[in-house]
């Protein structure tokens, strides 16, 4: 004969088993959280728990201190830090932190935004320089790095100018050409050879005639 089965066991045993499937189960109320087998009301936007429900109360909730906050209802125990502008890295305030929303960076001056996440700065990077031959085609933005392109023949430019300039055209000043421009530097000018003989020769006739009246 088999053995005879308890009937409270039976019982006591589905239970357990039904508050074990309800508790995995559980499925709160979006305005609510879980902890533990409880669904407790969230704090909010602004605050965090201060302690969590029960039976007989309800979610106790604190104000976030400065230089933290919460951005949605929550049950959280701890407010999230406020994110720092860090200027070494080419950002700065944008927004201030608040109790419910963390600090927005933007690109120090100088610098652009290589991610973001909406319009919140991550990581900036400083607006590239053009070189010696090339001219600032467009200026950087906070979004857009600098833009550059090469001077073209016969003009000039460090990479500081929005534009190329004209090489100097020593003929035009009635000057010799002492270094041809280049795409970097401008022509060198000069006085003619052939003046600067007939101002010497010029110069010493003058000496000698003073010199000789000096002398009578």
């Amino acid at each position: 004969m088999s053995p005879s089965r308890n009937p409270l066991s039976s019982a006591a045993f589905l239970i357990i088993l039904i508050k074990v499937h309800s508790t995995l189960s559980l499925t709160c109320h979006p305005a609510e959280y879980l902890i533990g087998s409880e669904c407790c009301p969230r704090c909010l936007p602004g605050s965090r728990v201060k302690a969590h429900c029960n039976e007989y109360k309800s979610t106790s909730c604190l104000p976030c201190v400065d230089g933290t906050y919460t951005d949605k209802p929550n049950g959280l125990e701890q407010c999230t830090s406020c994110t720092s502008c860090d200027s070494g890295s080419g950002l700065k305030v944008k927004r201030s932190c608040t109790g419910t929303s963390d600090t927005v960076c933007e690109p120090l001056q100088g610098f652009y935004c290589i991610y973001s996440v909406g319009d919140d700065c991550e990581t900036a990077q400083r607006h590239s320089s053009c070189g010696p031959g090339q001219y600032i085609s467009k200026h950087g933005t906070a979004s857009t790095d600098t833009e550059c392109s090469d001077c073209r023949a016969g003009t000039f430019s460090d990479g500081t100018s929005p534009s190329c300039q004209p090489h100097t055209q020593c003929e035009d000043l009635n000057l010799q050409e002492i270094t041809a421009g280049t795409s970097a530097a401008d022509a060198q000018c000069g006085e003619h050879s052939d003046g600067v003989i007939a101002a010497v020769g010029v110069s010493v006739a003058l000496v000698s005639i003073i010199a000789a009246v000096l002398l009578l």
